[in-house]
Protein backbone atom coordinates (compact mmCIF):
# COMPACT_ATOMS: atom_id res chain seq x y z
CA UNK A 1 0.00 0.00 0.00
CA UNK A 2 0.86 3.67 -1.00
CA UNK A 3 2.23 5.15 2.20
CA UNK A 4 -0.43 8.13 1.35
CA UNK A 5 -3.05 6.08 2.02
CA UNK A 6 -1.78 6.00 5.69
CA UNK A 7 -1.56 9.51 6.02
CA UNK A 8 -4.77 10.41 4.87
CA UNK A 9 -6.11 7.73 7.21
CA UNK A 10 -4.27 8.90 10.07
CA UNK A 11 -5.17 12.83 8.68
CA UNK A 12 -8.89 11.56 8.91
CA UNK A 13 -8.44 9.70 12.37
CA UNK A 14 -7.11 12.94 13.64
CA UNK A 15 -10.25 14.99 12.58
CA UNK A 16 -12.84 12.20 14.20
CA UNK A 17 -13.35 13.74 17.83
CA UNK A 18 -14.91 10.14 19.04
CA UNK A 19 -12.42 7.07 20.15
CA UNK A 20 -14.48 4.58 18.31
CA UNK A 21 -14.34 6.13 14.97
CA UNK A 22 -10.89 7.02 14.88
CA UNK A 23 -10.27 3.63 15.91
CA UNK A 24 -12.29 1.86 13.36
CA UNK A 25 -11.03 3.95 10.55
CA UNK A 26 -7.47 2.84 11.93
CA UNK A 27 -8.95 -0.50 12.00
CA UNK A 28 -9.99 -0.70 8.12
CA UNK A 29 -6.67 0.95 6.92
CA UNK A 30 -4.99 -1.88 8.95
CA UNK A 31 -7.48 -4.31 7.37
CA UNK A 32 -6.60 -3.74 3.91
CA UNK A 33 -2.60 -3.30 4.58
CA UNK A 34 -2.85 -7.26 6.07
CA UNK A 35 -0.40 -9.09 7.71
CA UNK A 36 2.64 -8.07 5.29
CA UNK A 37 2.58 -4.49 5.89
CA UNK A 38 0.04 -3.93 8.59
CA UNK A 39 2.67 -3.66 11.33
CA UNK A 40 5.16 -1.26 9.67
CA UNK A 41 2.08 0.62 9.58
CA UNK A 42 1.96 0.62 13.29
CA UNK A 43 4.70 1.00 14.09
CA UNK A 44 4.20 4.39 12.19
CA UNK A 45 1.08 5.23 13.65
CA UNK A 46 2.26 4.29 17.75
CA UNK A 47 4.83 6.35 17.41
CA UNK A 48 7.22 3.67 17.94
CA UNK A 49 8.99 5.07 14.36
CA UNK A 50 9.81 8.19 16.74
CA UNK A 51 11.12 6.13 19.43
CA UNK A 52 14.03 5.15 17.19
CA UNK A 53 15.84 7.72 18.19
CA UNK A 54 16.59 8.82 14.43
CA UNK A 55 18.30 12.29 15.27
CA UNK A 56 15.93 14.40 13.52
CA UNK A 57 14.44 17.65 15.38
CA UNK A 58 12.31 19.92 13.84
CA UNK A 59 15.43 22.48 12.79
CA UNK A 60 16.57 19.43 10.19
CA UNK A 61 12.74 19.05 8.90
CA UNK A 62 13.37 22.49 7.06
CA UNK A 63 14.43 23.26 3.45
CA UNK A 64 13.44 19.95 2.56
CA UNK A 65 12.87 18.80 -0.90
CA UNK A 66 9.84 20.12 -2.15
CA UNK A 67 6.56 17.60 -3.00
CA UNK A 68 6.77 14.54 -5.23
CA UNK A 69 3.59 15.13 -8.03
CA UNK A 70 2.71 11.55 -7.76
CA UNK A 71 2.88 8.98 -4.68
CA UNK A 72 5.36 6.49 -5.21
CA UNK A 73 6.37 5.41 -1.85
CA UNK A 74 4.75 2.45 0.28
CA UNK A 75 4.54 2.04 4.04
CA UNK A 76 7.35 -0.72 4.01
CA UNK A 77 9.24 1.21 2.43
CA UNK A 78 9.08 4.12 4.80
CA UNK A 79 9.69 2.04 7.98
CA UNK A 80 12.85 0.99 6.13
CA UNK A 81 14.02 4.55 5.76
CA UNK A 82 13.31 5.56 9.21
CA UNK A 83 15.25 2.40 10.59
CA UNK A 84 18.12 3.22 7.95
CA UNK A 85 17.97 6.88 9.27
CA UNK A 86 18.33 5.78 13.04
CA UNK A 87 21.19 3.25 12.49
CA UNK A 88 23.46 6.13 10.98
CA UNK A 89 26.09 6.96 14.22
CA UNK A 90 29.79 8.20 14.69
CA UNK A 91 31.31 10.66 12.20
CA UNK A 92 29.64 12.29 9.70
CA UNK A 93 26.61 10.97 10.77
CA UNK A 94 24.49 13.93 10.53
CA UNK A 95 25.35 14.32 7.61
CA UNK A 96 24.57 10.75 6.66
CA UNK A 97 20.96 11.06 8.32
CA UNK A 98 20.60 14.40 5.60
CA UNK A 99 21.00 12.89 2.64
CA UNK A 100 18.29 9.54 3.57
CA UNK A 101 16.40 12.19 4.77
CA UNK A 102 16.43 13.96 1.49
CA UNK A 103 16.14 10.96 -0.25
CA UNK A 104 12.77 9.79 1.28
CA UNK A 105 11.21 13.35 1.29
CA UNK A 106 11.94 13.73 -2.37
CA UNK A 107 9.77 10.57 -2.91
CA UNK A 108 6.61 11.78 -0.65
CA UNK A 109 4.16 13.64 -1.77
CA UNK A 110 2.82 16.60 0.00
CA UNK A 111 0.44 14.88 2.53
CA UNK A 112 3.11 12.19 2.94
CA UNK A 113 5.64 15.31 4.03
CA UNK A 114 3.14 16.17 6.29
CA UNK A 115 2.65 12.73 8.10
CA UNK A 116 6.21 11.65 8.18
CA UNK A 117 7.33 15.45 9.88
CA UNK A 118 4.20 14.37 12.46
CA UNK A 119 6.11 10.78 13.14
CA UNK A 120 9.34 12.16 12.99
CA UNK A 121 9.25 14.83 16.01
CA UNK A 122 6.19 12.61 17.72
CA UNK A 123 3.37 15.39 17.03
CA UNK A 124 0.75 12.99 15.15
CA UNK A 125 -2.63 14.16 16.32
CA UNK A 126 -4.98 11.24 15.77
CA UNK A 127 -5.64 10.83 19.58
CA UNK A 128 -4.14 8.89 22.24
CA UNK A 129 -1.31 6.70 20.16
CA UNK A 130 -0.76 3.61 21.74
CA UNK A 131 -4.35 3.05 23.21
CA UNK A 132 -6.06 4.13 19.90
CA UNK A 133 -3.91 1.40 17.98
CA UNK A 134 -3.60 -0.95 20.02
CA UNK A 135 -7.78 -0.78 19.83
CA UNK A 136 -7.40 -0.58 16.15
CA UNK A 137 -5.12 -3.27 15.76
CA UNK A 138 -7.81 -6.07 17.66
CA UNK A 139 -10.40 -4.80 16.07
CA UNK A 140 -8.36 -5.76 12.65
CA UNK A 141 -7.07 -8.81 14.22
CA UNK A 142 -10.92 -9.87 15.51
CA UNK A 143 -9.26 -11.00 18.86
CA UNK A 144 -9.65 -8.95 22.43
CA UNK A 145 -8.38 -5.36 23.02
CA UNK A 146 -7.45 -6.83 26.48
CA UNK A 147 -5.26 -9.46 25.14
CA UNK A 148 -3.55 -7.01 22.65
CA UNK A 149 -2.98 -4.42 25.60
CA UNK A 150 -1.32 -7.41 27.44
CA UNK A 151 0.52 -8.15 24.70
CA UNK A 152 1.78 -4.77 24.81
CA UNK A 153 2.39 -4.75 28.26
CA UNK A 154 5.27 -7.07 28.34
CA UNK A 155 6.57 -6.94 24.31
CA UNK A 156 6.63 -3.67 24.50
CA UNK A 157 6.96 -3.31 20.73
CA UNK A 158 3.36 -2.44 19.26
CA UNK A 159 4.78 -3.48 15.72
CA UNK A 160 5.89 -7.18 17.06
CA UNK A 161 2.08 -7.17 18.70
CA UNK A 162 0.48 -6.65 15.81
CA UNK A 163 2.11 -8.75 13.43
CA UNK A 164 1.34 -11.61 16.30
CA UNK A 165 -2.24 -10.20 16.38
CA UNK A 166 -3.00 -10.69 12.13
CA UNK A 167 -1.00 -13.61 12.25
CA UNK A 168 -1.36 -16.18 15.42
CA UNK A 169 -4.58 -14.46 17.08
CA UNK A 170 -5.43 -15.02 20.86
CA UNK A 171 -2.63 -17.60 20.84
CA UNK A 172 0.38 -15.52 19.76
CA UNK A 173 -0.42 -13.11 22.04
CA UNK A 174 -0.78 -14.93 24.98
CA UNK A 175 2.79 -16.12 24.09
CA UNK A 176 4.18 -12.48 25.42
CA UNK A 177 5.53 -13.07 29.06
CA UNK A 178 7.25 -11.13 31.65
CA UNK A 179 10.71 -11.82 30.29
CA UNK A 180 13.71 -10.99 32.42
CA UNK A 181 16.11 -9.00 30.63
CA UNK A 182 13.38 -7.58 28.15
CA UNK A 183 11.86 -3.85 29.34
CA UNK A 184 7.69 -3.72 30.21
CA UNK A 185 6.37 -0.35 29.58
CA UNK A 186 6.60 1.22 32.75
CA UNK A 187 3.28 1.76 34.56
CA UNK A 188 2.39 5.96 34.62
CA UNK A 189 0.58 8.17 36.90
CA UNK A 190 -2.33 10.31 36.46
CA UNK A 191 -2.51 13.89 37.72
CA UNK A 192 -4.26 15.65 40.82
CA UNK A 193 -4.15 19.26 41.92
CA UNK A 194 -3.42 18.48 45.08
CA UNK A 195 -3.24 15.33 47.65
CA UNK A 196 -6.58 15.79 48.88
CA UNK A 197 -7.87 15.48 45.38
CA UNK A 198 -5.56 12.33 45.08
CA UNK A 199 -6.76 10.67 48.21
CA UNK A 200 -10.48 11.28 47.52
CA UNK A 201 -10.15 9.38 44.25
CA UNK A 202 -8.26 6.66 45.90
CA UNK A 203 -9.21 6.40 49.39
CA UNK A 204 -6.58 5.21 51.86
CA UNK A 205 -3.45 5.71 49.99
CA UNK A 206 0.32 5.01 49.91
CA UNK A 207 2.39 7.87 49.43
CA UNK A 208 5.92 7.77 48.04
CA UNK A 209 8.57 10.38 46.84
CA UNK A 210 8.31 11.85 43.43
CA UNK A 211 12.11 11.84 42.86
CA UNK A 212 12.74 14.43 39.96
CA UNK A 213 15.66 11.82 38.47
CA UNK A 214 15.33 9.45 35.19
CA UNK A 215 13.12 6.53 35.37
CA UNK A 216 14.74 3.28 35.41
CA UNK A 217 13.50 -0.54 34.79
CA UNK A 218 16.25 -2.89 36.22
CA UNK A 219 16.71 -6.42 35.20
CA UNK A 220 18.65 -8.93 37.05
CA UNK A 221 19.09 -12.44 35.79
CA UNK A 222 22.40 -14.12 37.94
CA UNK A 223 25.13 -12.15 37.58
CA UNK A 224 23.15 -10.15 34.24
CA UNK A 225 22.03 -6.51 34.63
CA UNK A 226 20.15 -4.74 31.95
CA UNK A 227 18.95 -0.94 32.84
CA UNK A 228 16.52 0.24 30.78
CA UNK A 229 15.21 3.84 30.70
CA UNK A 230 10.92 4.95 30.81
CA UNK A 231 11.16 4.84 26.70
CA UNK A 232 13.03 1.53 26.63
CA UNK A 233 16.81 2.42 26.01
CA UNK A 234 19.38 0.22 27.57
CA UNK A 235 21.45 2.44 29.12
CA UNK A 236 23.33 -0.27 31.24
CA UNK A 237 27.09 0.95 30.28
CA UNK A 238 25.86 4.04 31.38
CA UNK A 239 25.22 3.65 34.48
CA UNK A 240 27.30 1.22 36.98
CA UNK A 241 25.99 2.31 39.71
CA UNK A 242 22.82 0.87 39.46
CA UNK A 243 24.07 -2.04 37.92
CA UNK A 244 26.39 -2.45 41.50
CA UNK A 245 23.32 -1.77 43.49
CA UNK A 246 21.22 -4.73 41.52
CA UNK A 247 24.18 -6.89 42.13
CA UNK A 248 23.95 -6.19 45.91
CA UNK A 249 20.49 -7.09 46.21
CA UNK A 250 19.99 -10.87 48.00
CA UNK A 251 17.98 -12.10 44.73
CA UNK A 252 18.67 -14.90 42.07
CA UNK A 253 16.14 -12.67 39.46
CA UNK A 254 14.46 -9.75 39.60
CA UNK A 255 12.53 -6.81 37.73
CA UNK A 256 12.64 -3.40 39.46
CA UNK A 257 11.00 -0.01 38.99
CA UNK A 258 13.03 2.71 40.50
CA UNK A 259 14.64 6.22 39.78
CA UNK A 260 18.79 6.85 39.15
CA UNK A 261 19.10 10.61 40.48
CA UNK A 262 22.03 12.92 41.31
CA UNK A 263 21.94 13.95 44.96
CA UNK A 264 24.14 16.93 46.41
CA UNK A 265 26.47 16.97 49.05
CA UNK A 266 23.88 18.58 50.98
CA UNK A 267 21.75 15.24 50.45
CA UNK A 268 19.12 17.31 48.07
CA UNK A 269 18.79 16.53 44.64
CA UNK A 270 20.91 18.17 42.27
CA UNK A 271 18.90 19.80 39.03
CA UNK A 272 17.63 17.61 37.23
CA UNK A 273 19.51 18.51 33.99
CA UNK A 274 22.45 17.36 35.55
CA UNK A 275 20.92 14.09 35.90
CA UNK A 276 19.90 13.81 32.15
CA UNK A 277 22.97 15.14 31.80
CA UNK A 278 24.88 11.96 32.88
CA UNK A 279 22.49 9.19 32.27
CA UNK A 280 22.77 10.33 28.57
CA UNK A 281 26.58 10.51 28.15
CA UNK A 282 28.11 7.62 26.28
CA UNK A 283 31.31 8.52 26.82
CA UNK A 284 33.68 9.31 29.74
CA UNK A 285 31.71 7.33 31.72
CA UNK A 286 34.05 6.67 34.51
CA UNK A 287 35.11 10.06 34.80
CA UNK A 288 31.32 11.52 34.56
CA UNK A 289 30.47 9.22 37.86
CA UNK A 290 33.26 10.68 40.18
CA UNK A 291 31.98 14.23 38.97
CA UNK A 292 28.09 13.33 39.28
CA UNK A 293 27.51 9.72 41.01
CA UNK A 294 24.01 8.72 40.57
CA UNK A 295 22.47 7.57 43.91
CA UNK A 296 19.29 4.64 43.27
CA UNK A 297 16.16 3.94 44.81
CA UNK A 298 13.34 1.42 43.83
CA UNK A 299 9.34 1.65 44.98
CA UNK A 300 8.11 -1.15 42.94
CA UNK A 301 9.00 -4.63 41.86
CA UNK A 302 7.91 -6.96 38.96
CA UNK A 303 9.95 -9.66 39.11
CA UNK A 304 11.24 -11.41 42.04
CA UNK A 305 13.34 -14.99 41.62
CA UNK A 306 11.13 -16.81 39.41
CA UNK A 307 7.95 -14.89 40.50
CA UNK A 308 5.86 -12.73 38.22
CA UNK A 309 4.31 -9.97 40.80
CA UNK A 310 2.89 -7.39 38.07
CA UNK A 311 -0.72 -8.99 38.78
CA UNK A 312 -0.63 -8.88 42.19
CA UNK A 313 -1.57 -5.59 44.77
CA UNK A 314 0.68 -3.07 45.25
CA UNK A 315 0.78 -3.59 48.89
CA UNK A 316 1.63 -7.21 48.31
CA UNK A 317 4.43 -6.31 45.68
CA UNK A 318 6.00 -3.53 48.42
CA UNK A 319 6.55 -6.37 50.92
CA UNK A 320 8.38 -8.28 48.66
CA UNK A 321 10.45 -5.33 47.76
CA UNK A 322 11.38 -4.01 50.91
CA UNK A 323 12.30 -7.42 52.33
CA UNK A 324 14.85 -7.45 48.82
CA UNK A 325 15.93 -4.54 49.08
CA UNK A 326 17.97 -2.36 51.39
CA UNK A 327 15.83 0.63 53.33
CA UNK A 328 18.43 3.08 51.84
CA UNK A 329 17.54 2.26 48.41
CA UNK A 330 13.76 2.04 48.92
CA UNK A 331 11.55 5.17 48.07
CA UNK A 332 10.54 6.93 50.89
CA UNK A 333 6.86 5.95 51.78
CA UNK A 334 3.39 6.46 54.10
CA UNK A 335 -0.19 5.33 54.52
CA UNK A 336 -2.53 7.03 55.15
CA UNK A 337 -6.23 8.19 54.87
CA UNK A 338 -6.21 11.20 56.28
CA UNK A 339 -5.67 14.46 54.26
CA UNK A 340 -3.98 16.37 56.97
CA UNK A 341 -1.24 13.78 57.31
CA UNK A 342 -1.34 13.55 53.49
CA UNK A 343 -0.60 17.23 52.99
CA UNK A 344 2.18 17.10 56.00
CA UNK A 345 3.56 14.34 54.04
CA UNK A 346 3.54 16.03 50.88
CA UNK A 347 5.14 19.26 52.00
CA UNK A 348 7.93 17.30 54.00
CA UNK A 349 8.86 16.20 50.63
CA UNK A 350 9.05 19.23 48.90
CA UNK A 351 10.90 20.81 51.48
CA UNK A 352 13.49 17.62 51.23
CA UNK A 353 14.34 19.20 47.54
CA UNK A 354 12.02 16.07 45.91
CA UNK A 355 9.11 17.09 43.20
CA UNK A 356 6.05 16.03 44.57
CA UNK A 357 4.05 12.92 45.94
CA UNK A 358 2.74 9.67 43.63
CA UNK A 359 -0.36 9.01 45.66
CA UNK A 360 -0.95 4.65 44.75
CA UNK A 361 -3.71 2.11 45.70
CA UNK A 362 -2.50 -0.08 47.59
CA UNK A 363 -4.94 -2.93 46.11
CA UNK A 364 -3.63 -1.89 42.45
CA UNK A 365 -1.37 -4.26 39.75
CA UNK A 366 1.10 -2.98 37.91
CA UNK A 367 -0.79 -1.59 34.53
CA UNK A 368 2.48 -1.19 32.61
CA UNK A 369 2.11 1.18 30.12
CA UNK A 370 -1.19 3.01 30.94
CA UNK A 371 -1.53 6.05 33.19
CA UNK A 372 -4.58 4.31 35.00
CA UNK A 373 -6.33 4.77 38.43
CA UNK A 374 -4.12 3.26 40.65
CA UNK A 375 -1.11 5.95 40.76
CA UNK A 376 -1.59 9.31 41.12
CA UNK A 377 0.76 12.36 41.11
CA UNK A 378 0.86 15.64 42.94
CA UNK A 379 3.55 18.22 42.09
CA UNK A 380 3.18 21.85 43.01
CA UNK A 381 2.52 24.08 39.93
CA UNK A 382 3.90 27.21 39.04
CA UNK A 383 2.30 29.78 36.81
CA UNK A 384 3.24 32.66 35.26
CA UNK A 385 1.93 35.49 33.01
CA UNK A 386 3.94 35.20 29.49
CA UNK A 387 3.98 36.95 25.96
CA UNK A 388 3.55 34.94 22.60
CA UNK A 389 6.72 36.26 20.33
CA UNK A 390 6.13 33.78 18.02
CA UNK A 391 3.97 30.51 17.37
CA UNK A 392 4.86 27.48 14.55
CA UNK A 393 2.53 26.09 12.14
CA UNK A 394 0.52 22.65 13.64
CA UNK A 395 0.28 19.25 11.86
CA UNK A 396 -2.20 16.44 11.44
CA UNK A 397 -5.37 17.75 12.87
CA UNK A 398 -3.86 21.26 13.73
CA UNK A 399 -2.83 21.52 10.63
CA UNK A 400 -3.65 25.27 9.01
CA UNK A 401 -3.34 26.68 12.75
CA UNK A 402 -0.54 27.92 14.82
CA UNK A 403 -0.18 26.37 17.65
CA UNK A 404 3.63 25.82 19.24
CA UNK A 405 3.58 29.41 20.98
CA UNK A 406 7.58 30.93 21.88
CA UNK A 407 7.24 32.22 25.60
CA UNK A 408 8.55 35.42 26.63
CA UNK A 409 9.29 37.62 29.84
CA UNK A 410 10.18 40.94 30.53
CA UNK A 411 13.72 41.09 30.67
CA UNK A 412 12.52 44.17 33.11
CA UNK A 413 16.28 46.26 33.07
CA UNK A 414 18.78 42.69 32.04
CA UNK A 415 21.30 44.08 30.44
CA UNK A 416 21.50 42.37 27.25
CA UNK A 417 18.36 40.72 27.24
CA UNK A 418 15.63 43.48 26.77
CA UNK A 419 13.42 43.60 26.29
CA UNK A 420 11.64 40.37 25.87
CA UNK A 421 13.69 37.07 26.61
CA UNK A 422 12.03 33.49 25.24
CA UNK A 423 11.79 30.64 27.78
CA UNK A 424 10.63 28.24 25.41
CA UNK A 425 7.95 26.80 23.62
CA UNK A 426 4.76 25.00 24.29
CA UNK A 427 1.49 23.44 22.16
CA UNK A 428 -0.03 21.55 24.98
CA UNK A 429 -3.36 22.71 26.92
CA UNK A 430 -4.89 24.20 23.80
CA UNK A 431 -8.22 23.42 23.08
CA UNK A 432 -9.68 23.78 19.58
CA UNK A 433 -10.87 27.08 20.76
CA UNK A 434 -8.60 28.52 21.54
CA UNK A 435 -6.26 27.27 18.37
CA UNK A 436 -8.82 28.93 16.36
CA UNK A 437 -9.12 31.88 18.32
CA UNK A 438 -5.11 32.36 19.11
CA UNK A 439 -4.67 31.70 14.96
CA UNK A 440 -6.75 34.64 14.27
CA UNK A 441 -5.18 36.97 16.69
CA UNK A 442 -1.79 36.24 16.20
CA UNK A 443 -2.02 37.00 12.12
CA UNK A 444 -3.64 39.90 12.77
CA UNK A 445 -0.08 41.16 15.10
CA UNK A 446 2.27 39.46 12.04
CA UNK A 447 5.37 41.09 11.39
CA UNK A 448 7.48 37.86 9.77
CA UNK A 449 7.51 34.45 9.08
CA UNK A 450 9.28 31.64 7.59
CA UNK A 451 7.33 28.41 5.87
CA UNK A 452 6.91 27.11 9.54
CA UNK A 453 6.71 30.17 11.59
CA UNK A 454 5.02 33.40 12.15
CA UNK A 455 6.94 36.40 14.29
CA UNK A 456 4.13 38.45 16.09
CA UNK A 457 3.89 41.57 17.43
CA UNK A 458 4.04 41.21 21.88
CA UNK A 459 1.04 41.89 22.56
CA UNK A 460 -0.94 38.88 23.52
CA UNK A 461 -0.54 37.55 27.51
CA UNK A 462 -1.05 34.17 28.24
CA UNK A 463 -1.24 32.05 31.59
CA UNK A 464 1.59 29.20 31.65
CA UNK A 465 1.86 26.60 34.25
CA UNK A 466 4.90 24.57 34.43
CA UNK A 467 6.57 22.13 36.62
CA UNK A 468 10.06 23.78 37.21
CA UNK A 469 13.04 25.41 35.73
CA UNK A 470 15.81 23.97 33.96
CA UNK A 471 19.25 25.57 32.83
CA UNK A 472 19.38 25.92 28.42
CA UNK A 473 22.03 27.26 26.91
CA UNK A 474 19.65 27.14 24.11
CA UNK A 475 17.71 30.76 25.57
CA UNK A 476 19.25 34.13 26.19
CA UNK A 477 18.45 34.00 30.12
CA UNK A 478 20.04 30.26 30.23
CA UNK A 479 16.91 29.14 31.81
CA UNK A 480 13.98 27.39 30.54
CA UNK A 481 10.62 26.38 31.43
CA UNK A 482 10.01 22.56 32.18
CA UNK A 483 6.87 20.57 30.96
CA UNK A 484 4.67 24.20 30.39
CA UNK A 485 1.29 24.32 29.19
CA UNK A 486 -1.64 26.95 28.49
CA UNK A 487 -3.62 27.57 31.03
CA UNK A 488 -5.69 30.61 29.44
CA UNK A 489 -5.10 33.43 27.65
CA UNK A 490 -5.47 37.04 29.80
CA UNK A 491 -7.23 39.61 27.54
CA UNK A 492 -7.45 41.39 30.82
CA UNK A 493 -3.34 42.37 31.20
CA UNK A 494 -1.34 44.03 28.91
CA UNK A 495 2.59 43.39 27.39
CA UNK A 496 3.89 45.10 30.64
CA UNK A 497 2.18 43.44 33.18
CA UNK A 498 3.56 40.24 31.97
CA UNK A 499 6.10 38.35 34.73
CA UNK A 500 9.74 39.24 34.56
CA UNK A 501 13.47 37.21 34.03
CA UNK A 502 13.55 38.54 37.42
CA UNK A 503 10.91 36.44 38.78
CA UNK A 504 11.88 32.99 36.89
CA UNK A 505 15.41 33.40 38.62
CA UNK A 506 13.46 33.68 41.75
CA UNK A 507 11.75 30.30 41.41
CA UNK A 508 15.18 28.80 39.32
CA UNK A 509 16.62 29.78 42.99
CA UNK A 510 14.02 28.00 44.85
CA UNK A 511 14.92 24.79 43.10
CA UNK A 512 18.71 25.17 43.60
CA UNK A 513 19.82 26.40 40.11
Amino acid sequence: MLLRHLALTSRAAAGEPGRRAKTTLLADCLRELGPGEAPSAVALLSGESHRLRTGIGPAALRDLPPPAASPSLGVREAERALEAIAEVHGTGAQAGRRRLLTALFERATDVEQAFLRAVLIGELRQGALDAVVADAVAQAAGVPATAVRRALMFRGSARAVAAAALTGGVPALNAFRLEVGRPVRPMLAASAPDVAAALDRIGPAALEWKLDGIRVQVHRDGTDVAVFTRSLDDITARVPEVVEAALALPVRSAVLDGEAIAIGPDGRPRPFQETAARTAARRDVTRLRAEVPLDTYFFDLLHHDGDDLVDRPGRERRATLAGSVPAGLLVARTETGDHDRARAFFRDTLALGHEGVVAKDPAAAYAAGRRGAGWIKVKPRHTLDLVVLAAEWGSGRRRGRLSNLHLGARAAGEPGLGPWVMLGKTFKGLTDEMLARQTTELLAREVDRDAFTVRVRPELVVEIAFDGVQRSPRYPAGLALRFARVLRYRPDKTAAEADTVATVREIAATEGL
